[in-house]
């Protein structure tokens, strides 16, 4: 099989994932990308792993992360054992000394992990944002739905919002590579204000240029300056928000609101079925200092989705222990 129908695969399943694209690998330059992946008896692909590898900095030896992964049906375990057997195989040949999974599989697939941990997989669940992906997400159905059915479905407090955001004279606008750096100074601010690192303006060019029209930049300008802005991502039968900035002093103007309308009506115009709001907290506590950004995803009327958590499987233990404590090293010179 080749890599063009691997490709097609895993945009046309319905557990696609644009983690698994080769055009994210494009993204991930500092990464090698390897697939796997398992056929019926008509030569019709049926399941696919897109991985990344990543080699020690010292040692011959590659971390394989599937993230998002594996693409497949999650109750065919037939396909599920296939792809793990052609997992490990691929680990010996590139020297893989760990394989880490975490599957775009509800947490209630009960068969889908026990299988995963019978093939001597560890789980890791967390709360928070603990893992590499997020393992609590909003998502949004707008399968079949207008625009009308699907602002219908908001809180009454986030129409308002959006329409505050109108009334302020908010207005919001694809742009383009000339308003990265300001996006970058305003995700900046952001990430100072709430507590995360955040990536460079050269990082964000690189995604815009590999994720081509699969991304876009949603810019909201008050008085033609940027006060906000938002990258969403749509791939296959989803959209995904993946980053917001925001200015310290228009938030009143309500910006955020507005964009997550328009970057919503932009996967119901596409005909998605699936808008992901990303990640957010699994303590729903309001004591959570992340408890607002729930909130604020809640609104919109998705569905909270608890994912089934992160797979580790150690193919070298050895490897791996010195990895570990090569790690805990840096973190303590760090410290």
């Amino acid at each position: 099989m080749t890599d063009r129908e691997i490709e097609n695969f895993i945009r046309t399943s319905p557990k696609g994932h644009f983690c698994q694209s080769e055009k994210w690998a494009a993204v991930k330059r500092d990464w090698t990308r390897k697939t796997v992946a398992v056929t019926d008896p008509n030569g019709q692909i049926k399941g696919a792993i897109s991985f990344l590898l990543r080699k020690t900095p010292v040692l011959p030896y590659h971390l394989m992360y599937a993230p998002r992964g594996p693409v497949c049906d999650p109750d065919d375990a037939g396909t599920l054992k296939a792809l793990i057997e052609k997992s490990k195989e691929l680990a010996k040949k590139c020297h893989g000394y760990i394989i880490k999974l975490d599957p775009d599989v509800p947490v209630q697939n009960t068969g889908f992990i026990k299988i995963l941990e019978d093939e001597g997989f560890s789980r890791v669940v967390g709360k928070n944002f603990d893992a590499v992906q997020p393992n609590f997400v909003f998502r949004l159905d707008i399968k079949g739905k207008t625009e009308e059915e699907v602002f219908a479905g908001f809180a009454a407090k986030t129409r308002y919002n959006i329409r505050v955001a109108e009334k302020n004279g908010v207005k919001v606008r694809v742009g383009g590579l000339p308003d990265l750096g300001e996006f970058a100074r305003i995700m900046k601010i952001t990430g100072e204000r709430d507590g995360f690192a955040t990536r460079p303006e050269y990082y964000f060019k690189g995604l815009l240029t590999a994720m081509s029209e699969n991304a876009r930049l949603y810019v909201a300008e008050l008085d033609g300056k940027m006060i906000a802005a938002t990258i969403p991502i749509q791939y296959g039968n989803k959209t995904w928000y993946l980053y917001g900035a925001s200015d310290n002093e228009y938030r009143n103007a309500m910006p955020n609101y507005l964009l997550q309308w328009e970057m919503i009506r932009w996967a119901v115009q596409s005909g998605c079925e699936i808008y992901d709001f990303r990640g957010v907290s699994g303590d729903l506590s309001p004591e959570n200092p992340l408890y607002g950004l729930y909130r604020f995803k809640k609104g919109f009327g998705g569905e909270l989705t608890e994912f089934c958590g992160e797979f580790n499987l150690v193919t070298n233990p050895g490897v791996e222990k010195l990895v570990h404590r090569g790690i805990e090293l840096i973190k303590n010179i760090r410290r």
